[in-house]
């Protein structure tokens, strides 16, 4: 995984494919759970970078919907949004994408700690 942007709120990131994170050697579609890891990364990423949270976080909850396989041979992208933040909790939303832009391979929702709050 690999930072591509990082700035206020927002994080973005690319994991190339790799086979050893292949869930399906038949098909060679990447594992759910490297989707969801990278998922993850992002949204604590961009809840770290929003200047009134400046301390570090945890994930409370993450939803991640899977709507197609990722392509076999391609990349991943994901982008994260922290769109609101209270004082104890930030609520981020993120997809994750190939080079088929048209529809994700996964979406999230979630729920992180808030530390460091500043007002």
């Amino acid at each position: 995984m690999e930072f591509t942007k990082i700035e206020s709120g927002v994080a973005e990131m690319r994991m190339p494919y790799d086979e050893r994170f292949v869930g399906d050697p038949k098909t060679g579609v990447i594992h759910g759970g490297a989707v969801s890891a990278l998922l993850d990364t992002t949204c604590g990423a961009a809840v770290m970078s929003h200047p009134k949270a400046p301390g570090g976080t945890a994930t409370i909850d993450l939803r991640i919907d899977y709507m197609r396989a990722a392509t076999p041979g391609q990349a991943l992208r994901t982008r994260a949004h922290c769109y609101r933040i209270t004082k104890n909790v930030a609520f981020v939303r993120a997809e994750a994408l190939d080079d088929d832009d048209e529809v994700p391979v996964a979406t999230a929702a979630g729920a992180f700690t808030v530390e460091g709050l500043t007002q």
